[in-house]
């Protein structure tokens, strides 16, 4: 029985003192990562000198995941790729994290976040304009005329400026190689600054061959390649995020209120 009782005492005692070090305040976990955790630049530099790849690290930031660091690596020709150390620094992580709850894909969107650009150096002379060309947000579309995936985010833009007249789609023109005859189409459209032939040619329907010279094509291919644009159809929003693809009206309307021009404007 003596026994008992004094394991019973000490049971107590280490269970008191167990709980004044969990409630005591200064323990690693209570607070943010940050607050046990750090790593510099130059720190994630050394840890991947190992990888041999020719990357520089841009910069390095608590991840959205926990336990991992963001690290942006960056390439030669400027392009940003978000990659995760953990906090060990044992083990790299390079692919697509998804968001359960929400099914965000994280890495994409840090992507789309981190290579922005500058959209007022996408002249729009030549574009084709859909909704009112007084309207309040512009997104410019890089357009195949014979591209399938253009031709479904076409009637999702039709779709768009019906219900939201504050919405205007700039299409450039870039025709791709794998489509043999879309650069005369490209042409042809451009002459005619033509909708209605785009829509056609979209739709597979024959129409008129040029009816003048231009360069607009050759110009739209060089600016797309500086861009790093290499597919259609590609969307750039007003606060210079690049997002090749697809999308439904939905996502379009929702791509655009999560725009940071949008955001400033409402505030």
């Amino acid at each position: 029985m003596i026994k008992v009782k004094a394991l019973l005492a000490l049971t107590l005692v280490l269970g008191t003192t167990a709980g004044a070090f969990a409630f005591g305040g200064g323990g690693c976990g209570e607070g943010k990562c940050s607050d046990c955790h750090t790593l510099s630049k130059e720190q994630a530099t050394d840890v991947l000198k190992s990888l041999n790849v020719p990357f520089e690290v841009d910069s390095v930031t608590l991840s959205q995941v926990p336990g991992l660091w963001d690290v942006v690596m960056k390439r030669p020709d400027g392009l940003k790729i978000p990659v995760f150390l953990d906090f060990s620094l044992k083990y790299l992580i390079q692919g697509e994290a998804l968001k359960l709850s929400s099914k965000e894909n994280i890495t994409k969107n840090r992507m789309i976040d981190l290579n922005r650009i500058d959209p007022t150096v996408i002249g729009l002379d030549d574009a084709l304009v859909m909704g009112s060309p007084k309207a309040k947000y512009r997104i410019i579309v890089f357009d195949d005329p014979e591209c399938p995936f253009c031709q479904k985010l076409q009637e999702s833009m039709k779709e768009v400026v019906k219900t939201r007249p504050d919405i205007a789609f700039y299409i450039k023109l870039l025709p791709l190689e794998i489509h043999p005859t879309a650069y005369e189409k490209a042409k042809a459209i451009i002459c005619e600054k033509s909708l209605e032939m785009l829509d056609k040619s979209l739709t597979k329907q024959d129409i008129p061959k040029a009816k003048c010279k231009t360069d607009v094509i050759e110009k739209n291919r060089e600016l797309a390649q500086s861009l790093r644009i290499t597919s259609t159809p590609t969307l750039v929003f007003p606060d210079g995020r690049v997002m090749p693809g697809f999308r439904t009206p939905e996502e379009l309307i929702k791509s655009l209120s999560e725009d940071d021009t949008l955001k400033t404007t409402k505030k």
